[in-house]
């Protein structure tokens, strides 16, 4: 599913923690920053000496909880980032559809949560380079009708509330058919009462879906295929180049790969 290959166990990063504050004061990159830093920009934070990340906590394998703790993918990547710019750490979990609107309004300095790029996206953030390719998957009950995703038409389609999923079912099949959740577990608790006909959804939280319930299966054929970024408002383009820089490197010495491979098994 993604750019790289991918296997399973976590890293426990820093304790997910709410915003204090949401200023607009520009605050130098710290003392102590990696090399890879340039010390002398000064990025607009949320919180001074903090680089917050605003995430929806929800979407095994790429941020969950565990214990009080969001962990991830998604969090590993920005801890390697806020490592290499000498900031600390803080996850702020939200409503996936209220991530840019915080980005945008400077409560949160990124957005980080297996965000796919959209022309619609784009009007209201910027984005970093590419990280990870992501498949849409189609969750089904054993015997389904629905064979393809051709075969969604006139079903009720079970989608993550602003997610790619939710925008292109209801581009395609219209506004009728899809209905929204805010976590996975609520629409798998729908499919398996009968509530919905499917689920569209990532392919690595659709495997983990399949695997934790008895009964259903992925479909064959991908509803969709996109690449994963993180957002920035549209005048913070300090922090986001400074983040695109280290994102680079650590695509560039392995450090993104070795982090993914802890968390999918490759096909």
């Amino acid at each position: 599913m993604k750019k790289l290959s991918i296997a399973m166990l976590s890293m426990v990063l820093a304790g997910s923690m709410l915003l204090t504050g949401c200023g607009g004061d520009k605050t130098p990159a710290q003392d102590g920053a990696d090399a890879s830093a340039d010390t002398a920009t000064e990025y607009k934070l949320a919180s001074e000496g903090k680089l917050t990340m605003a995430t929806n906590a929800y979407f095994d394998p790429w941020e969950y909880y565990e214990g009080e703790n969001i962990v991830g993918i998604d969090p590993e990547v920005a801890q390697a980032i806020a490592d290499k710019l000498g900031l600390e750490l803080v996850i702020t979990d939200m409503d996936f559809d209220s991530i840019i609107t915080a980005v945008a309004a400077g409560k949160a300095d990124m957005g980080m949560a297996g965000m796919t790029v959209t022309e619609e996206r784009k009007l209201n953030a910027d984005f970093s380079q590419t990280y990870a390719s992501a498949i849409q998957a189609i969750v089904v009950p054993e015997g389904s009708a629905i064979k393809t995703a051709d075969d969604m038409a006139g079903k009720k389609i079970g989608v993550m509330q602003g997610f790619t999923g939710d925008l292109e079912c209801a581009k395609q099949f219209g506004e009728e058919s899809v209905v929204r959740f805010n976590k996975s577990a609520e629409a798998v608790m729908a499919l398996t009462q009968g509530k919905i006909d499917c689920v569209v959804i990532d392919n690595e939280p659709a495997k983990k879906i399949v695997a934790a319930n008895e009964g259903l299966s992925i479909l064959d054929s991908k509803y969709t295929q996109e690449d994963y970024a993180i957002a920035f408002a549209k005048d913070n383009t300090a922090l986001r180049d400074a983040v695109d820089k280290a994102l680079g490197e650590l695509i560039e010495d392995g450090t993104v790969e070795k982090i993914m491979n802890k968390y999918i098994t490759a096909d």
